[in-house]
């Protein structure tokens, strides 16, 4: 379970990086609303070439919040993941899902910059709870080692 914690939380950051990334592009190259409808773009599941940075952070989107609650859902369930990592990947399962209902808010009030600015902070905690998430998944090994061997110490006592 420890693997598969460090393999999903490491490709969770790297997804919801890439996706921040794509969001910048997005925002900064003006083409947010080039998919003017939510959840898909005109043409439905293939957009045509106009469409495809869009469609691409939606894509990318859609990808991260999966992989966020797996990772939540792993975690969770998880004898092994300390209380802390656990609290931080059911604040990044909320967070991802308020990401997602607001960037259907973003698009619908045609980027009203206080929502854009409000998707940005709320993406801003999202990546800062993945990547507690993923720190703890690296530091489980050792954590387990501290905790037998406060065990053991007690066990002499």
């Amino acid at each position: 379970m420890t693997t598969l914690l460090k393999a999903l939380s490491f490709t969770t950051l790297a997804v919801l990086f890439s996706l921040i990334f794509i969001g910048g592009y997005v925002s900064a190259s003006g083409v947010g609303l080039t998919c003017p409808d939510w959840p898909l773009c005109p043409h439905g599941f293939l957009p045509s070439q106009e469409f495809i940075i869009e469609y691409t952070h939606r894509t990318v989107a859609a990808t991260t919040g999966l992989l966020v609650i797996a990772t939540a859902a792993f975690t969770v369930r998880s004898k092994q993941a300390p209380k802390a990592m656990k609290v931080a990947s059911l604040i990044a399962a909320g967070a991802v899902v308020g990401q997602i209902a607001l960037g259907a808010v973003v698009i619908v009030e045609r980027l009203h910059a206080l929502l854009v600015t409000a998707h940005l902070g709320l993406g801003l905690v999202l990546f800062s709870m993945v990547l507690m998430t993923f720190v703890f998944a690296f530091r489980m090994p050792a954590v387990a080692a501290e905790r037998k061997a406060v065990v053991a110490s007690r066990k002499k006592d």
